[in-house]
């Protein structure tokens, strides 16, 4: 497993066995349910773990945190690992419809002991959350992530989305239905994907 250098400092020995344990039950139980591809197992701590770790280095307010279409935990569990440490009144809403990927989270959450809440429901679906930051990663495009951000955020929320190479045209396609401010950072394992920070999103 490669540490990148932008996390050997910043990880705690603590947090750093968690994302082990974490880890541990991907692999225990993908054979099963599929929780990340099968050809990116082999690399998991670059293209999932890392991944998702940078967005907890984005400066947010609030305690309230909705994860959309968490899957097997990409982002939600990995930011409730961090937070653990760091962020420790902050709650995660996680996300999924996938009754055995919920099953999943539980088990992840009361293993590691995490501030989590999972939800077994389709996002439309769900009562708003009142979320303060809003991720979803590699769910749908802009246009239909901000449909959900808007249902479930709360007042001055903000959403915190990876988007892949295409994201700029994302980003025109979304204006076309909505007004809202963003900012790209450029994601720390992908030089040509972004992480985009919205906020002030509204129906136009």
């Amino acid at each position: 497993m490669n540490t990148p250098i932008w996390l050997k400092t910043d990880v705690s020995r603590e947090t750093f066995e968690q994302l082990e344990a974490y880890v541990a039950l991907i692999e225990k139980w993908n054979p099963k349910i599929n929780l990340v591809s099968k050809p990116s197992l082999p690399e998991v701590w670059d293209r999932h773990i890392w991944d998702s770790a940078q967005l907890f280095d984005i400066d947010v307010e609030g305690l309230t945190w909705a994860d959309f279409g968490s899957g097997g935990g990409l982002p939600g569990i990995v930011l409730a690992i961090f937070a653990k440490e760091h962020r420790p009144d902050m709650q995660f809403h996680l996300v999924e419809s996938d009754q055995r990927k919920c099953a999943f989270l539980r088990n992840a959450t009361r293993e590691i002991g995490l501030n989590v809440k999972v939800h077994a429901e389709r996002i439309e679906l769900l009562d708003p959350i009142g979320a303060n930051v809003i991720s979803a990663r590699a769910l749908t495009d802009l246009n239909g992530l901000l449909e959900f951000v808007e249902r479930h955020s709360a007042e001055n929320g903000i959403a915190i989305l990876p988007k892949g190479e295409t994201w700029e045209k994302e980003i025109l396609q979304a204006q076309e239905n909505w007004s809202f401010e963003y900012e790209e950072i450029t994601s720390k394992t992908n030089n040509n994907a972004a992480i985009l920070k919205i906020k002030e999103f509204a129906r136009v």
